[in-house]
């Protein structure tokens, strides 16, 4: 596990290797805030997998939709690929741990495909079952962030061990989308079709049906993760955002073509996001979504 950190009323833990196969990175937080707030979840390529150990997560699709009285709200959250952001108003006091679990981990892990998430996220009991209360009942006794990683861990590790093999996704589904990992979202449509040999069509129809977003959508998702983490790197660095550079490495057009693409994820350009995540990104928020080669 990494070690705590604080910075702005939140204190951030990640832990390292957490059932490694299925997740990408695991944070366990904690809130302490002078007033409720309402947070900004950018999208990702990765399925959010949230446990709060005290007060309800409160989500909407708008800053104003978070705070109604009808707004959507569990313990154990559930949130497929999306590519605008869902807004979390947070209470002034909050515990919980939150996963980036690999899509391609998802049948495997919740028994369902991603193409059944809703944009809107589930109540993580609907598919846990039974044992989800049982579970966050251990997480709150633990009395360490460790022992709370170890327990996680422990039940993920079991599901994934006691999964059938039906929970596989298909393996040129599975190829298409380490493809598009391997590239950073910036390889053609038409070279990976020919690499997991099937028409642009074919690949389009069985590709959304498991992950209910296209090849296409799923590479911009990939390209502006690779972007959102060299911008993470660089604040945490205490180094300029540089986006002139981000963009060129990540295969944007320019400076100009980033920008739009944060908006259209975000809601918000590159220096806003940051202007509103800095001290939370210094403390340890916002990990990777996706493991890109080098």
């Amino acid at each position: 596990m990494d070690g705590r950190r604080q910075e702005g009323g939140w204190e951030f833990a990640r832990a390292r290797g957490l059932a490694s196969d299925a997740v990408v990175s695991a944070v366990g937080y904690r809130s302490e805030l002078d007033v409720p707030a309402v947070h900004r979840g950018v999208p990702t390529p990765a399925v959010t997998f949230v446990l709060s150990l005290d007060e309800p997560i409160v989500t909407g699709l708008t800053p104003e939709a978070a705070v109604r009285p009808d707004a959507f709200a569990t313990h154990i959250a559930l949130g497929g690929l999306h590519t605008s952001p869902v807004y979390l108003a947070q209470p002034r006091v909050q515990t919980g741990i939150q996963l980036a679990v690999r899509p391609l981990a998802v049948r495997a892990l919740f028994g369902i495909t991603l193409a059944e998430l809703r944009q809107q996220p589930v109540d993580g009991r609907d598919v846990l079952g039974a044992g989800a209360e049982l579970l966050r009942e251990r997480l709150s006794e633990a009395g360490s962030w460790a022992r709370r990683f170890a327990v996680l861990d422990e039940q993920l590790r079991a599901r994934l061990a006691g999964a059938p093999r039906r929970c596989l996704p298909r393996g040129d589904v599975a190829e298409a989308w380490q493809w598009i990992a391997h590239h950073r979202g910036t390889g053609s449509i038409a070279g990976l079709a020919r690499h997991v040999q099937l028409s642009e069509r074919q690949l389009s129809a069985v590709f959304t049906a498991e992950f209910g977003l296209s090849p296409k959508a799923v590479a911009r998702l990939m390209r502006f993760e690779h972007a959102r983490q060299r911008i993470t790197r660089a604040v945490r660095a205490g180094g300029p955002l540089d986006l002139a550079g981000t963009a060129h490495v990540c295969g944007y057009a320019d400076q100009s073509h980033l920008v739009r693409d944060f908006r259209r994820f975000v809601g918000t350009s590159p220096s806003g996001w940051v202007a509103e995540e800095r001290r939370n990104i210094q403390a340890g928020a916002a990990p990777p979504a996706e493991e890109f080669p080098l």
